[in-house]
């Protein structure tokens, strides 16, 4: 089977990725113990060990092709353990263990993803953290890469399919006979040429549009200096807090209010950044922050790399100055719906869109700028991760919360990542521990903002 390439954008990813703020995504489950056996950390990692093998995308790690020079491709790795990848870890302070795992890089030269088995008290509930690098996996198939770990999603490995013989394969696959003459290359249509002229206007109509857009929202004031974080060289310390809410109380606003439950959620988080900002004694008047929302696409046709992550996404400046409630969630009900109007083709938060533009070398030499400007962009980010709404549980052990965790960018200080699991929204909250030291405040307040929109909504 010939290498995958790395589509524009996971390659983007891949060269995004540095020691100090690695690029990987993941997610905490919750498990509760079974009360007819005992299960321990380390039988547990070699169960997981096990079903990862089974999952082809697994053992395969990311190398440099000769062709499209500065790309990547997806290859089989040869010396493939997953015993180098899962890991039993015991720790008192499950919050504290997942925030400095998610800290460390991954091994390059490896598939990139881990999996940790957290356990503290033997009659306590564990954990299961799950690292992909975000040139894996987008949310959704970091999704169906946890599930293919669980019970319900356990596969035997599927027989290897034998090679076709000589005989099968074409004259074409078999290549030139020697003393042969390569084929000439065939010229393009000049009638396909010329129909494709408009489609090309309108692709550097788009670039120009969302370059400008870009350019437009560096220049547009940042929001609170309480969520900027100083660029670390080596390494960062992180923090790592939850959070969960109830499903029917945000149907509950949205159906008293309007809007759907994702302007919901999004007036939570900008009501809890505005507590928080006052409980830390600043003021949260003033230019809010701008929340980078991404929006998961199709990938367009004709577009190297077929598979892979494909998103834009929508800028929204999070209302923390309004006071009231009511009118934060309608500051974002507005927002949201003229991002909504103009669509994930343009405007600054489209810029992941351009990485289909971009040669594969160009990546690599514009990656560290890309990554010391994503502060100018955006100053937050806040994901929704699809989530299986089904009962999920590992070696018989029932799995109660879904944290997921998205990474941050250099400059920033806090990635905010919801998921929906057996009705609740369960918010990972990922923030460098130099700005935000007290993330679990932070996760606290959103509790306060849902309760506040409630009492308000009567």
């Amino acid at each position: 089977m010939a290498d995958e390439h790395l589509s524009p954008l996971d390659l983007a990813f891949w060269n995004l990725d540095s020691p100090g703020h690695p690029m990987h995504l993941g997610a905490v489950a919750v498990f509760d113990r079974d009360p007819e056996r005992a299960v321990d950390a380390d039988g547990l990692a070699a169960l997981l060990t096990a079903r990862a093998e089974a999952v082809p995308r697994m053992r395969q790690r990311v190398k440099d092709v000769w062709y499209g020079v500065g790309g990547a491709a997806w290859a089989a790795d040869a010396s493939f353990d997953a015993r180098h990848h899962v890991h039993a870890v015991r720790s008192a302070d499950d919050r504290a263990a997942v925030a400095e795992l998610m800290a460390r890089p991954m091994d390059r030269h490896r598939p990139p993803w881990e999996v940790y088995v957290i356990e503290g008290a033997p009659d306590a509930p564990f954990r299961v953290l799950v690292k992909l690098h975000h040139a894996l996996a987008d949310g959704l198939r970091a999704v169906e890469f946890g599930a293919a770990l669980l019970d319900q999603g356990a596969r035997d490995p599927a027989p290897t399919r034998a090679a076709p013989s000589a005989a099968s394969r074409s004259a074409a696959d078999r290549g030139p006979s020697p003393g042969s003459h390569l084929p000439a290359l065939p010229l393009p249509d000049p009638r396909q040429v010329v129909a494709s002229l408009p489609e090309r206007v309108r692709e550097a109509g788009r670039v120009l549009g969302i370059g400008s857009a870009v350019l437009r929202a560096s220049l547009d004031p940042g929001g609170p200096a309480a969520l900027g974080a100083a660029w670390t060289p080596g390494g960062a310390e992180r923090r790592f807090a939850t959070a969960s809410l109830d499903v029917d109380d945000l149907h509950h606003v949205r159906k008293t209010s309007g809007g759907t439950v994702n302007d919901v959620v999004m007036a939570v988080v900008a009501g809890a950044l505005r507590h928080w900002m006052e409980a830390r004694g600043d003021d949260p008047a003033g230019p809010g922050p701008r929340a980078l929302i991404p929006v998961a696409r199709r990938r367009r046709r004709g577009v190297r790399g077929g598979r892979g992550n494909s998103i834009s996404g929508y800028l929204l400046r999070l209302p923390v100055g309004e006071p009231d409630p009511l009118a934060r969630l309608r500051d974002v009900r507005a927002g949201m719906d003229r991002n909504k109007d103009a669509g994930p083709d343009t405007g600054p938060g489209a810029v992941a869109l351009l990485a289909d533009s971009v040669p594969p070398l160009a990546h690599r030499f514009a990656a560290p700028l890309l990554a010391a400007s994503a502060r100018l962009l955006f100053d937050v980010l806040v994901t929704n991760v699809p989530m299986l709404d089904v009962p999920l549980s590992l070696d018989g052990c029932r799995m109660t919360e879904l944290y997921p965790i998205a990474p941050l960018a250099r400059g920033q200080s806090l990635a905010v990542a919801c998921s929906t699991y057996r009705r609740r929204v369960h918010i990972g909250l990922l923030a460098d521990a130099g700005s935000l030291p007290d993330a679990d405040a932070l996760a606290a307040a959103l509790h306060g903002a849902l309760a506040e929109l409630l009492d308000a909504c009567g």
